[in-house]
């Protein structure tokens, strides 16, 4: 039985931690040019400190052949099932953050016993320095097999050798093409 948005949003951290293992190598075709509802799975009180949604996208936009880029966008807080509307920053612009290069995970050893296919490498993505979102390493699967509309990640931090996995994940759904390619950061 494939499983739904729903379904992520009703599980634990172990029950989701399982998914995740369980999932299937993401496919970078099928993400080309898309964007994705972002849905925090985290306890509420977290959500109600940062966000419950947000959009990730990807685009193969300056990468080399077969790799994708992407980043996040601050939504503004309407629901899961509210409009899709970005935050935008004093010159009208939706307001990104946390770049990231869709890598593959060979010869990678995960945290929690993940070895999936495909992880969001957020240090490739050319965030400030300052930025602790250059430190994410996130796992990312297909939550149903050869389907790639419900996605399933998770926050993993790498810290020189060392990987530091924390019990936040996130529920990706397609949610149509990219409607603006931004530029990395410099």
């Amino acid at each position: 039985m494939a499983h739904t948005l729903a379904d992520l949003m009703a599980m634990d951290r172990k029950a989701l931690h399982a998914t995740l293992c369980a999932g299937h190598p993401v496919d970078p075709q099928a993400l080309a040019e898309q964007q994705c509802l972002g849905v925090a799975l985290m306890p509420r009180v977290l959500q109600r400190l940062l966000w419950t949604t947000f959009r990730k996208t990807f685009t193969a936009d300056g990468m080399p052949e077969g790799q994708l880029r992407g980043w996040n966008v601050r939504m503004q807080q309407t629901g899961v099932d509210g409009p899709r509307q970005p935050r935008l920053d004093r010159q009208g612009r939706p307001v990104t953050f946390g770049h990231y290069v869709l890598t593959p995970a060979d010869g990678l050893r995960f945290p929690g016993g993940w070895t999936g296919g495909w992880y969001l490498d957020y240090g490739a993505g050319r965030n400030p320095r300052w930025d602790p979102a250059g430190l994410g390493a996130t796992p990312l699967v297909a939550v149903n097999p050869e389907d790639p509309s419900l996605l399933l990640g998770w926050e993993v931090f790498r810290l020189g050798p060392a990987w530091l996995p924390l019990p936040l994940y996130y529920a990706l759904q397609l949610d149509g093409p990219l409607a603006q390619v931004v530029p990395p950061p410099r």
